[in-house]
């Protein structure tokens, strides 16, 4: 089986040598991530690629890794920062196309030229788009972000949501100042991608944008799960508010809330969880479903994830056309890989 694994993150050199040496938040990243050699390493990254690549027809389309570049500073400095990554994805792509079969964008969501930088990755290469499912904490179906989504439509590119919380940005509990135990990253992260699928939803971007194609990380988050919730429970948008007038929103939208969350794709990066990979395959369907690991965050720094993954990919009782296309012919023909 060909495996085209549409999710992982890598910092190029120039970009990762820029974090270094700047003060303050980028540096103070770039030191929690040197003990994961492989998402700045492209020696080790290669040797993490080589142990599947014997086996397997198995490439990666790469993105940036935390956090979103929008939180490292003022917009100015961060429309450099998005340059230096665009620029070296592409460098790295070009040289290295046996490992890297593609690259998203990352922008600089903070300053008012996001969109012209998302064009100038385009026409350089770029496969999709990663934006944050918040900016900073403004949510996406801001008036200020639909220009980004508006190019991503009209070059047919997919939007990928990666999830953004910290410790910091919501306590769990109002008498307190931070999430602790880490339940920010466990629970925090899925619901983030669920809430702006739904801010995407509801704020009406997807249909101001019929033709936009969003991937939701993580196999759509915690929408597979609570379908009865999205579905049956959404369709009573309104019963429940009396400060709002929902019950007018929903009877103007031009589908069923369970309908556009249907429309979204997912990835197949759910740390290997079999029941997962199963509820959610279940709810996007062979057609809207794409492989993806998220190398190299497993705790073994690489392999770990990639392995389980297929394993689970393996066990699947689908038809080969279906699993051909999960494994890497959506990725093809969404992504334009050859």
């Amino acid at each position: 089986m060909r495996y085209i694994d549409c999710f992982n993150h890598f910092f190029p050199s120039l970009l990762w040598d820029k974090m270094m040496a700047t003060p303050g938040a980028a540096a103070d990243i770039g030191s929690r991530m040197r003990g994961v050699p492989a998402i700045y390493d492209l020696d080790r990254r290669k040797e993490v690629c080589d142990l599947f690549r014997g086996k397997y027809d198995y490439t990666q389309v790469i993105s940036l890794g935390m956090p979103p570049l929008e939180a490292l500073g003022e917009p100015a400095e961060v429309e450099e920062f998005a340059k230096l990554g665009n620029d070296g994805m592409a460098e790295l792509c070009a040289k290295e196309s046996d490992y890297f079969c593609g690259w998203l964008a990352s922008l600089p969501m903070n300053s008012p030229n996001a969109a012209k930088e998302l064009e100038r990755a385009f026409k350089n290469g770029a496969c999709g788009v990663q934006i944050h499912t918040n900016i900073n904490g403004k949510p996406l179906d801001a008036e200020e972000f639909r220009p980004v989504f508006e190019v991503a439509a009209a070059h047919d590119k997919m939007v990928f949501l990666h999830p953004s919380r910290g410790a910091f940005d919501l306590p769990d509990y109002k008498t307190e100042k931070k999430s602790l135990y880490e339940i920010w990253w466990t629970f925090g992260w899925p619901y983030e991608t669920s809430v702006a699928m739904a801010r995407l939803v509801f704020g009406g971007v997807l249909d101001e944008f019929p033709l936009l194609k969003v991937l939701a990380h993580h196999l759509g988050a915690m929408v597979p799960y609570f379908e009865g919730r999205v579905g049956p429970g959404w369709d009573q948008l309104g019963n429940r508010t009396t400060d709002e007038d929902y019950k007018t929103l929903r009877a103007n939208m031009k589908k069923s809330p369970l309908q556009y969350f249907k429309e979204f794709y997912a990835d197949t990066a759910v740390f290997g969880s079999k029941a997962a990979t199963d509820c959610g395959l279940a709810f996007y369907g062979a057609d809207n479903a794409l492989f993806a690991s998220d190398c190299p965050f497993d705790p073994e720094k690489g392999p770990g994830y990639i392995r389980e993954t297929i394993a689970i990919m393996e066990q699947l009782d689908y038809s080969k056309e279906d699993m051909e296309k999960i494994c890497y012919k959506n990725s093809q023909k969404l992504l334009g890989i050859k």
